[in-house]
């Protein structure tokens, strides 16, 4: 009986952590270079205290849990592809180049744009861009723009559908020209519509001007 239960034990072991060599995903036991690299990522944001030893223990897990909560992944403490792409590593080929991570948040950004502000003037467009990066440097909001955009019920356009569509070359445009710098809000986190919203609380935000439809608010 004892040495069924020990094997038991070691079949759930198994099967809820990742081989050390396993390139698809990350987890509790697993060793190596990929391991460090993501501990360095977790430093950098400020998860991580410990040192970026390549072993995926306690410490490793709860920065990976954290980080996945504030920036809308599903908090299970596996660095898979999506926890790896937020973070800006690649389990299969090391940290991704800084042009490829800025070109993966880029075409999300766009994405975001165009199923939020597509029927708006382009500044309006470009305003929403920047109310996106604006929250990835405000402390209340995640630290990555697909963290940003990924938080549950930030957005409508993520949830009903229109992110999925292919953006628009004015949302692509608008998307860059808020990650080179322009930001026509002056640093709001948010935005809405006056005619549409129904949630009261957006109304108790101080609105600083709008922009088409859209009111722009702090």
């Amino acid at each position: 009986m004892k040495k069924r239960c020990v094997l038991l034990a070691l079949l759930m072991a198994l099967a809820f952590t990742a081989a050390p060599g396993d390139a698809a995903v990350l987890a509790w036991g697993s060793r190596g270079e990929q391991v460090a690299l993501a501990q360095q990522r977790l430093r950098q944001f400020g998860y991580l205290s410990s040192e970026a030893d390549g072993v995926f223990g306690q410490a490793t897990y709860d920065a990976v849990v954290a980080f996945q909560r504030k920036n809308g992944l599903i908090a299970d403490g596996r660095l898979g592809r999506a926890t790896a792409e937020a973070l800006g590593i690649s389990l299969e080929g090391g940290v991704l180049s800084a042009e490829l991570w800025q070109e993966t948040e880029l075409a999300l950004l766009a994405r975001l744009v165009s199923g939020e502000a597509r029927g708006e003037p382009y500044v309006g467009q470009v305003a929403v861009a920047a109310v996106v990066l604006n929250r990835v440097r405000h402390d209340a909001f995640p630290d990555t723009i697909s963290g940003v955009i990924f938080q549950a019920g930030a957005f409508d356009a993520v949830w009903d559908g229109q992110f999925d569509q292919t953006p628009t070359d004015s949302a692509r445009r608008a998307a860059r020209d808020a990650m080179n710098g322009w930001d026509p809000t002056g640093g709001c986190v948010y935005y809405y519509n006056p005619v549409t919203a129904t949630n009261p609380w957006i109304w108790t935000r101080q609105v600083q001007l709008t922009i088409g439809e859209h009111a722009f608010a702090i």
